[in-house]
């Protein structure tokens, strides 16, 4: 798709997937140095299966020359204008057996956050959230999302009535190979997946913000 139907698919259903912006050729050694990196400075918690270090781009860089791939960025732009930052980088190993996580929606809407836009919000994109993924995301393993959310005033975070936990009769699973990036509007309902495969799953949640939202 080109990056206007990328945006368009954005303000329709919240979400697209951009695929190949690490190229298929590099993205063995990006997620190498991922996993690598995951072992040295991971929070694990063997409860949940899953490895995770926030402020990822503080110890690795592997991945910082595609956050500016001419399609990725032109699409942000598109939303977020010229002077848009990288507000957030982690890395997200889900092991087999990871469970599935709570339907939220990301900061600045997730109403659980101390700082937070209070729900009922605006009709207003303010953040983007991408996905990327250093292994296949499938049925078995892709982030839940639930298309068509984004316009909602509120999420499970902020007690709407819908069991965080629950599936969803309109959720899906998104999928695309090694080295496409996931980009949904934050406000979109999402969920950490269950990884049902037989391989752990890399994944590097990345968002970018506009130069006026303050980070502080």
């Amino acid at each position: 798709m080109t990056v206007d139907e990328m945006k368009d698919r954005i303000v329709e259903d919240g979400w697209c997937v951009v695929e190949e912006v690490i190229p298929s050729a590099e993205v063995e050694g990006v997620r190498e140095s991922i996993l690598a990196t995951a072992v040295a400075h991971r929070l694990a918690d063997p409860r949940r299966k899953l490895d995770k270090v926030s402020g990822l781009i503080n110890f690795d860089q592997s991945f910082a020359p595609y956050l500016a791939e001419p399609r990725l960025l032109g699409l942000c732009q598109a939303f977020l204008g010229l002077h848009l930052r990288v507000s957030y980088t982690t890395c997200m190993v889900t092991h087999p057996g990871h469970a599935r996580g709570a339907w939220h929606a990301d900061w600045p809407f997730n109403q659980q956050n101390a700082g937070h836009v209070p729900a009922p919000y605006p009709d207003a994109i303010m953040h983007l959230t991408t996905i990327w993924m250093l292994t296949g995301f499938s049925a078995e393993n892709g982030t839940r999302i639930v298309p068509g959310t984004h316009r909602e005033s509120n999420n499970p975070s902020g007690a709407n009535g819908v069991d965080p936990l629950a599936p969803h009769p309109q959720e899906m699973a998104v999928t695309g190979a090694p080295g496409s990036v996931l980009v949904m509007d934050s406000r979109l309902w999402h969920a950490i997946s269950p990884n049902q495969s037989d391989h752990p799953r890399v994944a590097l949640p990345i968002r970018f913000a506009p130069w006026w939202l303050n980070l502080e």
